[in-house]
């Protein structure tokens, strides 16, 4: 793999407590060296950055990076580390003559975590890797925090999926790259017939499991790059980018079979039985239009397949009876 212009042939090696600067001055390499190894580091120096890069991608430990600002290449080598990923890994100091306005702000955006002088001894280097590492500590706490609440933010907190407020975004993306590739997205929207029967039967409880199991279910049919989410409390959409009416309404019979034709094991407070849900389904196609008219389309087929009897797939295509178009795709004798 190439990273931001450098060179991806090495062999190096890291140890797990790993430091690397990355400077053309040997006397500075030298002297660092001799310093670290008094704090109980082995320091690795390179003057291009891409041994580095390379050891930094198969590191689990944290490692300390050094950069003087006298190399050409800082700039590219910190959007390299970014962009590979390290950045949580590794600490990086700055090795310079005085702090510029220019690091001061980079410092401050946390895209690095010291300016050290240029001319620093033991005593000074000792004082700022003991700040460097708390900083840095903090730093991926943070990070680890802002996913965590993204994470929490953008899926539903029982079933794990999208929510519907991240699924209209998202499905606002994806039209328009519809739009622009003139490609297909595929709708289906479905929700469980009758829920209400069965959270009054067998409590909330056991029906929130169903519904983690009917979402577990239906990801497993789904490709890594379809989109599932939870509209409401029983009703789910799937958006699924490529794909023609005549595939959703084949996906939506597959779901109809492998994920309700099994029964669901239901464990309640008194005893475990065995639940045979059944669901409605609507289907609509983008062309490129805006997703909450076709959502609209496909919850309104959705609406009809449910008038018509539990177990139903309604289209809101022309063609909108589900076993015509099967038997089109050949799915039917």
């Amino acid at each position: 793999m190439r990273l931001s212009g450098f060179s991806a042939q090495s062999n190096f090696s890291p140890p797990a407590s790993a430091v690397w600067v990355i400077s053309a001055d040997t006397l500075l390499t030298l002297d660092l060296e001799r310093i670290w190894q008094g704090l109980g580091f082995r320091l690795q120096a390179d003057s291009g950055g891409a041994d580095v890069l390379l050891a930094l991608e198969a590191l689990e430990d944290s490692a300390i990076l050094l950069l003087d600002v006298r190399m050409d290449c800082i700039a590219r080598l910190l959007s390299a580390v970014h962009e590979s990923g390290s950045r949580k890994r590794c600490a990086i100091a700055l090795i310079a003559e005085q702090a510029s306005d220019e690091w001061i702000a980079r410092l401050r955006e946390g895209v690095i975590d010291d300016i050290v002088p240029r001319n620093a001894d033991y005593a000074t280097w000792n004082k700022h890797l003991s700040s460097m590492r708390r900083g840095h500590q903090l730093l991926c706490e943070l990070e680890d925090l802002r996913a965590a609440t993204l994470m929490e933010v953008q899926h539903d907190a029982l079933t794990g999926v999208f929510t519907r407020e991240t699924m209209l975004r998202l499905l606002f993306r994806e039209t328009d790259r519809v739009q622009r590739l003139r490609g297909a997205l595929g709708f289906i929207v479905f929700d469980i017939d009758d829920f209400a029967h069965w959270n009054a039967k067998l409590g909330r409880e056991a029906c929130d499991r169903l519904l983690r199991e009917v979402s577990a279910r239906t990801g497993r049919l789904l490709r890594s790059y379809d989109l599932l989410g939870r509209l409401g409390a029983d009703e789910f959409l799937m958006a699924l980018p490529g794909c023609s009416n005549v595939n959703a309404v084949l996906l939506a019979e597959r779901l109809r079979m492998e994920v309700f034709g099994e029964l669901f094991p239901v464990e309640t407070e008194s005893r475990k039985v065995q639940v045979r849900l059944t669901a409605s389904f609507g289907i609509a196609a983008s062309h490129g239009r805006s997703p909450v008219v076709v959502l609209r389309q496909a919850e309104q087929a959705m609406a009809l397949a449910r008038q018509s009897g539990p177990d139903t797939i309604r289209s809101a295509e022309t063609v909108s009876d589900p076993v015509h178009i099967l038997s089109q795709a050949g799915m039917l004798a």
